[in-house]
């Protein structure tokens, strides 16, 4: 009898704990996500390195950058499977693949989604990404399948703003219409996966979309999970309940990840830049003495030490390097000299130094860079006070123009334009209607920035955003700290079915290729 009731309780302990299990089969790939919960995943808002790997499974853009590659010299087709422009390159013509369907039953993809799409990017109430379709004039729909777009000035490499990046992501106009506001959790798009479930807090589930247009995906699906803890995850990874995991961004987590057996380190580009935006127009930082004394407290280096060379990369300019227009030939402060940086201040009329405040995300790696930060301001006698939030809180409240130092991470697409337009041209200054990512209230760049938009000759154009740079960088708007690539665990099983070099996402892609061995 006793041998019955230990049969017994061994086999409801075991249906008990199979009950706990997610309800994913095999063919569920598990990725673990530093963030408490989703922002968005409406392409033309989701702005955080959390929210973007997922637009890139729910999307597509009329081309794309191949799957593992930045280059934006080879865009290739997506939804358009040809284009063409005319001679000045103000005017493009784009045929749509048939038949491309869009997820849940919503129709196929048709120009007019197309011309939703792109004015739904161009439009600050609905768009992150607005002023980079500034020069856009028209976009019509031809007939059901093609789709012309007339510029009013020549933009550099326009493809990117019609690839699978930001902006360019194509949605259902259907589903964003009839949605509304809670499009950002019920996205619908074309891509290779497509939302089965939103739990807040905890997770976001994906299925395979069977009828996307280069083939079903291996996979039956993804589960997206929210785990701010950085212990927690690489603990997940280590024990099989996640196949794939953001890493620490620093040398020590990525020496640890890879001696242990079973389990791969991805790490790739684009490097993001790392910057300490300095409010211009908050007292005592709309003192330029002042904001050069706060330069010459930081130490760049240490910043590199800190996270490791694996990871970290010194930054040239307030332009992440690799930028189609970056420039390096202006000095950066930031050479980490506290008894330099405390006379600038004494001579500025702050003998016994300043105090400055700051709101800062949880997110550990982060936050960790923002405390090396305020220990070596502290020596100059810079007092930053750290007011630490959630990060999705932290979003808002920068963006609310709340701080007056906002250390921000960023890559974009890579052209110089985009960032400078985005963090340093004043009507992307933050509190105002067309606000974007301009927390230091920037504006001694806007007459080069919206030259270099329309110069055809691609010389007189790169000394345009060579000027901007060198006046953003003199003005101190902003302290370039380092660049830093982007670092993920996975489990040996995971194969991405591409070689994963690079990734405009922040995140590795889940493509239709992607398997579970």
């Amino acid at each position: 009898m006793r041998r019955s009731r230990s049969v017994i309780l061994m086999l409801t302990t075991a249906l008990t704990m199979a009950s706990a299990q997610p309800l994913f089969a095999d063919g569920v790939l598990k990725y673990g996500m530093a963030a408490q919960d989703l922002g968005t995943m409406d392409p033309h808002r989701a702005t955080t390195t959390p929210d973007k790997p997922i637009t890139g499974w729910l999307f597509n853009g009329l081309v794309r950058f191949a799957p593992g590659s930045d280059d934006i010299g080879a865009l290739e087709p997506d939804l358009a499977e040809s284009w063409e422009r005319n001679e000045d390159g103000t005017v493009w013509t784009f045929k749509l693949r048939e038949g491309v369907k869009f997820h849940q039953d919503y129709g196929e993809v048709t120009a007019e989604d197309v011309v939703y799409s792109l004015n739904r990017s161009a439009n600050p109430d609905s768009s992150a990404f607005a002023s980079d379709y500034d020069a856009i004039d028209t976009i019509e729909a031809i007939d059901p399948l093609t789709v012309r777009v007339t510029l009013k000035t020549p933009v550099p490499s326009f493809l990117g703003l019609v690839a699978n990046y930001h902006g360019g992501n194509i949605v259902s106009k259907k589903a964003a219409e009839e949605r509304g506001a809670d499009f950002g959790t019920q996205p619908i798009g074309t891509g290779p996966f497509m939302v089965e479930e939103y739990v807040p807090q905890e997770r976001v589930s994906f299925v395979a979309n069977p009828d996307y247009f280069r083939g079903a995906p291996k996979l039956d699906g993804i589960e997206y999970r929210y785990i701010p803890s950085d212990s927690s995850r690489d603990l997940a990874l280590q024990a099989g309940e996640l196949d794939v995991s953001y890493g620490r961004q620093d040398q020590e987590w990525v020496d640890a990840t890879k001696a242990r057996p079973g389990i791969v380190v991805d790490i790739m580009r684009p490097a993001e830049l790392q910057q300490f935006h300095l409010n211009t127009s908050s007292p005592p930082l709309d003192n330029i003495e002042v904001r050069r004394a706060v330069a010459t407290a930081l130490n760049r280096s240490e910043f590199i030490q800190f996270v490791g060379d694996s990871l970290a990369q010194p930054a040239g300019s307030v332009v992440p390097k690799g930028n189609l227009g970056w420039d390096d030939s202006t000095p950066i402060y930031g050479e980490g000299d506290p008894e330099a940086a405390a006379k600038m201040l004494a001579d500025a009329g702050f003998p016994d130094g300043i105090e400055l405040s700051m709101v800062q995300t949880s997110l550990p790696t982060m936050l960790g860079i923002a405390q090396v930060a305020q220990a070596q301001l502290a020596l100059a006698g810079i007092n930053l006070q750290l007011d630490v939030v959630d990060h999705q809180t932290f979003h808002a409240q920068i963006r609310e123009d709340r701080s007056q130092v906002v250390y921000y991470s960023a890559a974009r697409f890579p052209v110089a334009d985009v960032f400078l337009s985005q963090f340093f041209h004043s009507a992307s200054t933050v509190g105002t209607p067309t606000a974007t990512t301009n927390f230091s209230h920037c504006d001694v760049a806007d007459q080069e920035i919206e030259s270099a938009r329309a110069e055809a000759d691609p010389e007189k154009q790169a000394e345009l955003w060579a000027l901007a740079q060198k006046k953003i960088i003199e003005n101190i708007c902003a302290v370039p700290l380092y660049e830093q690539l982007i670092a993920y665990g996975r489990s040996e099983d995971v194969d991405w079915g591409y070689d994963l070099q690079a990734e405009m996402h922040l995140g590795p892609i889940v493509t239709e290729m992607t398997d579970l061995k």
